[in-house]
Parts: structure tokens; C-alpha cells; sequence
């Protein structure tokens, strides 16, 4: 299979409580891995470890064959890694399609240089982004809803935007943090296809939820997490029939 997300012997302890205990995972490109196991199993921590907001204490995590290990999180971004978030994380008072145009790898009209003297290729660069945002709107069907306010929508149309804001960033792996928590309907089926177009289209995806069915429906792997660790990988229909796997997940 082709390079996609690398965890080697990923380590990281807040005092005595070890969040990430030597794990090893890949998530190959254009495959879903989904990451269960109860709450404080870890699984979060691992996406912000991944990501770069928490440095690990040892380990290393590449993507497509590049170290990410030490780079900050805006770097891993740049090179393709991008996550959504359990809290959303939107711009409320921006419209839809403004908080997707915040949101490119690179964007020139940061640089002052570009600025002064080179104003045609940022307002040509602004143009491509702007369609390219009006793109994924499409895609995830959010295009009706494009300018209105984030804080004026549903809360599924919300939790679409998160997915869409994340892939403005073009990434080569997607980390998804609860997306379906809340969310039901039409989103529920949108999000469901939009995440499986993105593994077929060769992305590498992550998804921490605790929807099982979700999990089980969309997922070619699934992980099972507890204290830190990996305990266990195969499918989610097995991992969830296990019963000593069970009982960690949903206790006695």
C-alpha cells in the first residue's frame, strides 16, 4: 500500500498518568482506520500528538515518508496533516465560505513581499481558492448555506464545515475527532460519503467516534485503544465481539 500516516513507538506522559504508551500505527493512504475505546483511553491525545499541539516524550510520526516528528503544528499542516475538532473550533461570526478561505496551506496574502510586488499572482491565488472553497462546498453540500453566518446554522451543518474547512488544506491524512457527536439526519449520510470519497480518492483517514455503527460502517480497520495503548486491530465487527474488549469499553 502506498505511505501515509507512521506512528513508531509513540511515548507521552503527563506526570503519572501516561497517555501514550509506545504505539504503533499505520494508517495507509486511501484507507479509513477508526479509533475506539472508552473515554481517557488516549485517543485524542494521540490526534494531538499527531498533530503536533503536544510534543511526545519519544517517538516519531511521518506522513508519506517525511518526518513530522519535530515540526510545529502549522509545518505538519502545510504538509498535508489536517484534523477536525470534538468543539468545532468555527469562526462564528464568518460566513461559511470565509471560514473555509482561512484555511489553505499557503497563502500569499501573508506575505508582504508577494504584497508589493507580486499583487496579480495573490489576487490569481485568491481566486483559485475562492473556487476551490466553492468546490467543496458543493461537494459537501453546504453551497445553499455558503454566506451565511456560522453561528446561524445547524449544528450537523456545523460539524460539515469543520470537515470542509479541513480539507481547504488539501490533505494527504485527515484526522477526525468525533464528527458524527450530535449529528444526525442528512449530515450523518453527508459525512459518511464525503469521508469515504476522500480514502478512495487516496487520502488516509483517522476517525475517533464513539458511534459504533458509524465506525463499523465506514472504517476498513479499527483500533482498539485503552490506557495509552493499542490493544488490539482487525476489523470493527470483531473488535467489538470480543468480549474481554467489550467489557473495557463499556465496564461490567
Amino acid at each position: 500500500m502506498s505511505p501515509g500516516l507512521e506512528v513508531r513507538m509513540l511515548c507521552k506522559r503527563f506526570g503519572g498518568i501516561v497517555v501514550a504508551d509506545s504505539i504503533n500505527l499505520q494508517i495507509p493512504a486511501g484507507r479509513v482506520v477508526g479509533l475506539i475505546g472508552p473515554n481517557g483511553a488516549g485517543k485524542t491525545s494521540f490526534f494531538n500528538l499527531v498533530s503536533g499541539i503536544v510534543r511526545p516524550d519519544a517517538g516519531s510520526v511521518t506522513l508519506g515518508g517525511v518526518d513530522l516528528t519535530g515540526l510545529k503544528t502549522h509545518q505538519r499542516a502545510r504538509r498535508g496533516l489536517s484534523r477536525t475538532w470534538q468543539n468545532l473550533r468555527l469562526f462564528s461570526s464568518l460566513t461559511v465560505l470565509d471560514n473555509l478561505l482561512v484555511a489553505p496551506r499557503l497563502y500569499l496574502g501573508e506575505s508582504l513581499t508577494a504584497l508589493l510586488f507580486g499583487a496579480g499572482r495573490v489576487r490569481r491565488a485568491e481566486r483559485a481558492d475562492r473556487e476551490r472553497a466553492t468546490a467543496i462546498l458543493e461537494r459537501t453540500g453546504l453551497a445553499d448555506i455558503a454566506h451565511m453566518s456560522v453561528g446561524s446554522v445547524t449544528f450537523g451543518q456545523q460539524k460539515l464545515i469543520g470537515v470542509a474547512r479541513a480539507l481547504m488544506n488539501d490533505p494527504c491524512c485527515l484526522l477526525l475527532d468525533e464528527p458524527m457527536a450530535g449529528v444526525e439526519g442528512q449530515a450523518y449520510q453527508t459525512i459518511q460519503r464525503v469521508v469515504r470519497d476522500l480514502a478512495e480518492s487516496g487520502i488516509a483517514v483517522c476517525v475517533v467516534e464513539h458511534n459504533v455503527a458509524f465506525i463499523r460502517d465506514l472504517c476498513d480497520e479499527g483500533v482498539f485503544m485503552f490506557a495509552g495503548r493499542v490493544l488490539a486491530r482487525g476489523s470493527v465487527a470483531e473488535l467489538i465481539a470480543d468480549p474481554r474488549l467489550t467489557e473495557l469499553y463499556f465496564g461490567t
